[in-house]
């Protein structure tokens, strides 16, 4: 690795603790974390998912992971279920165009984690079927 700067992508199905492991590795809040949710999340905690604002959630998560590399943060972690591969693209883009070190690294619920969004489980085997793993 020779850049200084780490982009690391965390991924898992919802209730898999991407929030609570970007916490834990964001140092106390010294690295900056970004996820599609922020843009549904208000201040005081209260989160409502609206899906025509879907894709202006990904432009912002993926402008402010931008911004912060841009910034010159040695550290910057997005923590988004990216089930498939082309959500992952624009990310693999900036960490080229910005020449950081790239992590992808999966969550999974062994602690037996329930997602805080209302997802169905029904909505989480779908997810699931079509969760694409590269691994080599």
């Amino acid at each position: 690795m020779n850049s200084n700067q780490h982009l690391i992508l965390l991924r898992g199905l919802p209730g898999a603790g991407k929030t609570a492991f970007a916490k834990l590795i964001s140092e106390n809040n010294t690295y900056p974390f970004f996820s599609v949710d922020d843009y549904f999340t208000a201040v005081d905690g209260y989160y409502k998912f609206e899906y025509k604002d879907n894709h202006i959630a990904y432009a912002q998560c993926l402008s402010n992971t931008e911004q912060a590399i841009i910034n010159g943060l040695s550290k910057v972690i997005v923590h988004n279920t990216f089930t498939m591969d082309w959500e992952l693209e624009p990310y693999f883009k900036i960490a080229k165009k910005y020449d950081c070190n790239l992590f992808v690294l999966t969550v999974e619920n062994y602690h037996r984690g329930t997602n805080t969004h209302e997802v169905t489980k029904e909505q989480l085997k779908k997810m699931a079927e079509k969760y694409q793993v590269k691994l080599f």
